[in-house]
């Protein structure tokens, strides 16, 4: 994954890039296993767009006809117009429908326009969620990205928004714009002719000019489009600075949340507001920008609206006053210049959200192309392969950091079946990367290690607790399923915590609600369900006082005597509980360690 390539996009739209990435984020879901549902809704709302088109097309005629049954005075017309409809030359098939049925219709299309459209909202946001999350959990893309990320890396930062926002926003905006504009592309195709055909010609410094008004409108609408791009054009950049803001900004008021007692103990609360506000200064700092960019994009687009409402009648007066057309022609051209001034200036309507559109595409695009770099980097480096064997044999291992630093070279060594090994060294020597090498995690090195892939088992210092209830903590990773209650509340009971027994089915706050100890012991219980042949614990029980500790490791050897220990320890105590000593050493002067076996006692 490259880095120190800008996170903002350029100020230019690319228009060929963007519609590109646009499509390889749309069409997969139109090809997926749900193709059938997702064309048969897009097809269906595309059919009541263009119904709401057609009416629009007929309510166009009626104004021509209802304005002139004022201008006549024709109180039975009027009636008609506006309830059962009558017989016109303007009508379908010779008849012009009453307002009440036009507008019935309306409503009713116009209901299930939205309801169909919600629901292919809901299908594709949820078809593309799970891709998203299968992709970013697949060959642990989501560990490498979090190790990888850098302020200047593209694509890595709040992983939790592109999932939860940025797809649900490009969905509907995808959509809305979509429909939007070939409802317009048809809606100015339609209206155009009708345009055209009561327009008639001007002549303008003695050229003949037919079709004055549709000319008129096309000028109109390019100098308005050509204006706001050239004034908005930069709203592009603000919007995706200002999602990637209020994406850390909330990701700093998370961090409060989640690690609420370690601030409290501290008494770090000056500090953790200062790094708030300096957070949320940069969404505010960022949304001025973005309201000084607007008012000028809304000076502009609401001045060109308000200047259109007025304009049709400017041209087409000089038709009215010399008694070419009707009170009720003089209105359908209005309305028909309305109408096609309105579309040919969806830019312009839009661009605010277009631009938004783009911003959401590229935070899309760059998280995929980094999810993507992260699963191809997957098995390079360190590999890991199972083993036939019953040994944990390691091969020429080199452990890097993410900044290149060695901290073992070209190191081999075997951990034997049946022997617990205590792994030793001082703070920062690599002990704690050599386990993660082992799991098959660390992404930076090389070399290979041979292990049983399957019954492995590593507990970290920290113990994550999921979400959910009681049983669903201590059963992780695997299923509440895969084992019996009994089992699940035995196992609670032989790690210390019987008291918890009882509140298998409780889903509550376990992170905040369970001590450090207590989370260790939750551990602990994992590991007297799963049974593994090879445990792995990195400081697992730091938490724990050396009575509890002893009776933690006293429990394994008792519960669990063919499962071979390995751990990362410093009190003696533990050592204890191992036949062999492994050293991590620490390089001088920055060069890489070594890994040198001791015996116990040392």
């Amino acid at each position: 994954m490259a880095s120190g390539t800008s996170t903002q996009p350029d100020n230019r739209l690319n228009i060929r890039q963007f519609l590109s990435d646009v499509w390889s984020l749309t069409k997969p879901y139109f090809v997926s296993e749900e193709w059938v549902s997702a064309w048969g809704l897009l097809l269906a709302i595309f059919a009541l767009n263009m119904a709401l088109v057609g009416m629009t097309v007929i309510l166009n005629f009626w104004r021509n006809d209802f304005y002139n049954t004022l201008q006549n005075f024709d109180a039975w017309g009027f009636s008609q117009l506006l309830f059962l409809g009558r017989h016109s030359d303007h009508g379908i098939f010779g008849y012009m429908p009453g307002f009440t049925a036009v507008a019935v219709l309306w409503v009713f299309v116009g209901i299930y326009s939205t309801y169909l459209n919600q629901m292919l909202q809901i299908r594709w946001r949820r078809w593309m969620t799970v891709q998203f999350l299968n992709d970013w959990l697949a060959d642990r893309a989501y560990y490498r990205i979090s190790m990888t990320y850098q302020s200047g890396e593209v694509g890595t930062d709040n992983p939790d928004q592109r999932i939860a926002e940025d797809l649900r926003d490009f969905v509907s905006t995808t959509l809305s714009l979509s429909l939007d504009f070939v409802s317009n592309v048809v809606q100015v195709s339609s209206f155009i002719m009708i345009l055209w055909g009561v327009s008639g010609a001007i002549t303008l410094f003695g050229w003949n000019i037919p079709g004055y008004l549709v000319w008129g409108v096309i000028i109109y609408s390019i100098i308005g489009t050509y204006l706001t791009h050239l004034v908005g054009k930069v709203l592009a950049k603000l919007r995706f600075v200002q999602q990637k803001a209020e994406a850390d900004w909330r990701y700093g008021l998370v961090r409060v949340r989640e690690n609420a007692e370690g601030i409290a103990l501290y008494n770090g609360e000056e500090d953790e507001k200062t790094a708030l506000r300096e957070r949320f200064h940069d969404v505010v700092s960022n949304w001025w920008d973005i309201m000084i960019r607007t008012k000028k994009l809304n000076a502009l687009t609401l001045s060109y609206s308000q200047a259109a409402v007025i304009f049709p009648y400017a041209l087409a007066a000089p038709r009215y006053f010399a008694k070419a057309i009707q009170l009720g022609g003089l209105m359908q051209i209005a309305d028909a210049f309305g109408q096609v001034q309105g579309s040919l200036s969806w830019f312009v309507s839009s661009y605010g959200s277009l631009m938004q559109w783009q911003a959401i595409t590229a935070r899309l695009t760059t998280f995929q192309r980094a999810i993507e770099l992260a699963r191809a980097a997957h098995g390079t480096g360190i590999t890991v392969q199972d083993s036939n064997g019953n040994d944990v044999l390691v091969h020429d291992l080199t452990l890097e950091l993410p900044t290149g630093a060695k901290l073992l070279d070209h190191e081999s060594i075997t951990l034997e079946r049946g022997k617990a090994v205590v792994v030793t060294g001082v703070s920062g020597s690599g002990k704690s990367t050599f386990f993660r090498a082992i799991a098959g995690i660390w992404p930076f090195g090389s070399g290979k290690i041979e292990r049983q892939t399957e019954r492995c088992l590593f507990l970290p210092q920290r113990t994550y607790i999921p979400l959910g209830n009681l049983a669903r903590v201590v059963a992780f990773p695997n299923p509440v399923s895969a084992y019996d209650r009994g089992d699940i509340a035995q196992a609670l009971s032989d790690a210390g915590l019987p008291h918890l027994t009882d509140m298998l089915d409780i889903d509550d706050k376990w992170p905040q609600r369970l001590s450090g100890g207590e989370q260790q012991r939750i551990a602990l219980a994992r590991a007297l369900l799963f049974k593994p042949d090879w445990l792995f614990l990195d400081e697992a029980t730091a938490s724990l006082d050396p009575e509890a500790e002893t009776f933690f490791y006293r429990t394994l050897k008792e519960r669990l005597p063919n499962t071979t220990i390995v751990s990362i320890a410093h009190r003696p105590a533990v050592a204890s509980f191992h036949d062999e000593r492994l050293i991590v050493q620490k390089g001088e002067n920055g060069a890489p360690g070594k890994l040198v076996r001791g015996t116990i006692g040392e």
